[in-house]
């Protein structure tokens, strides 16, 4: 054996063995109840390495590739970008990391007709997260998601009955879920370690600039608008719009609370056991700018849950100062103290606000990617699994509601719809450009 072959089978087994770690450490300290959880009893997968498309290569996409070149158990084969100028720059990138120049498509329903494909990642627009990962599953590929998992909550529901139906492996990117520290953490507030945990504040604060109020221009030579809209109602090309101000149309996107705001209540949702909340209430509004930005540059959510158990979020697109000194993170409180994550790391207080311990890891994708691949050889649920990706991302679309309708949601806990308001549960879907609705 030589030693770069020596190289690759030591970096393979740590990096089966983190996720395997990881993985056992979460099923023991927040996958109690298995009923609806477990693990699946399905073969490990043929390929022991799984061959990769990687579906949107602008910025996320990228960063998620070089994360899939790095494991020795993936192979970039294939990426597929409406933008020209992207994928031949993510292409060119591939190449140059791993020796192997990745095919390039335009339209991910040529990627999926591919047979030698095994998972696809997909870093498209929100509007194209859940039909991107419907129909990856329906075409027999494993999915890598990006956050939010949907851009409807009803899209959301259809990603799971999609991976159930063609048993995928289906992972949101909600890559703190595989950080060791943020593992433990999560881990201290379950077992009790700040007593009784009720209460769980996130934020995320940033300084955005306006987008300004976009024309109506002839669409780039090198962008396909026809395949960029996909699902979403047709509309004519905005140059204010690609490739990240769709964050902020409702047509496209879910704004700071799905963009950001997904990772920490996540996180919250995680560390205090709870799933679909009884009540959401929200305030806020579009204060800094006089743009075409349609949703809230400031936001305020209130969740509260049947377990006598609250979580609350705060977006401030203009303002980069949060809790803590930091722009983003998730606090929670107990009867016994509390514990603060921050990046990569935690701090726990005592109950008089004293510190004890403060403990940071690494971070970054490289274990997620590797829970990711490891479950597709195992056939194991991963941390992220869509049903959790589906409960998590329906607190922001819960959120969205009750901010646009003015109103206090009555949320069924068992479901998660809102209840007796015909404005809320309108929103729970949308509507489709002809031919383009998923189908489970």
């Amino acid at each position: 054996m030589t030693d770069h072959q020596q190289h690759q089978r030591d970096r393979r087994l740590f990096l089966k063995g983190s996720a395997a770690i990881g993985g056992a450490m979460l099923s023991r300290t927040v996958m109690g109840d298995t009923s609806s959880e477990a693990s699946s009893d399905k073969p490990a997968s043929a390929n022991e390495t799984q061959r990769v498309a990687i579906i949107g290569v602008n910025n996320r996409g990228s960063a998620l590739a070089k994360g899939f070149i790095a494991n020795p158990d993936s192979d970039v084969v294939c990426i597929c970008d409406v933008d020209s100028r992207a994928a031949e720059k993510a292409a060119n990138m591939i190449e140059e990391r791993s020796q192997r120049r990745p095919e390039i498509e335009t339209d991910i329903r040529k990627v999926l007709d591919r047979a030698e494909i095994d998972a696809i990642v997909v870093a498209t627009p929100n509007h194209w997260h859940a039909p991107a990962t419907i129909m990856g599953c329906a075409a027999g590929k494993h999915v890598y998601v990006e956050k939010p998992c949907s851009h409807t909550a009803e899209e959301g529901v259809w990603a799971v009955e999609a991976a159930r139906k063609h048993d995928r492996t289906v992972m949101m990117g909600s890559q703190r879920r595989s950080w060791p520290a943020v593992i433990k953490a999560i881990e201290m507030v379950q077992s009790g370690r700040i007593g009784k945990a009720a209460y769980a504040r996130t934020w995320y604060n940033n300084r955005r600039p306006s987008i300004g109020h976009g024309k109506q221009v002839a669409t780039p030579d090198w962008l396909n608008w026809e395949l960029w809209q996909g699902p979403a109602p047709r509309q004519s090309y905005l140059d204010n719009l690609v490739h990240y101000n769709w964050h902020w149309k409702w047509r496209y996107g879910n704004g700071e609370l799905g963009n950001n705001g997904i990772h920490m209540l996540d996180l919250a949702r995680w560390g205090l056991e709870v799933n679909h909340p009884n009540r959401v209430t929200a305030g806020g509004g579009k204060y800094r700018h006089d743009d075409d930005q349609e949703t809230p540059d400031t936001m305020m959510v209130t969740y509260d849950f049947p377990e006598s158990k609250s979580i609350t979020w705060e977006g401030i697109s203009w303002s980069p100062l949060g809790p803590f000194d930091s722009q983003v993170g998730v606090s929670f409180h107990g009867s016994a103290g509390s514990l603060v994550i921050l990046g990569t790391g935690y701090t726990l207080f005592d109950d008089h606000n004293k510190e004890i311990e403060t403990v940071s890891d690494s971070g970054g994708d490289t274990t997620h990617i590797a829970e990711f691949l490891d479950c597709i050889e195992s056939g194991r649920r991963p941390n992220a699994d869509i049903a959790e990706a589906h409960r998590s991302t329906l607190l922001c679309h819960l959120g969205n509601m009750a901010y646009r309708t003015q109103s206090t949601l009555q949320v069924d806990p068992k479901t998660g719809k809102p209840q007796n308001d015909s404005n809320a549960q309108s929103m729970w879907g949308r509507e489709y450009a002809k031919g383009w609705k998923p189908q489970v």
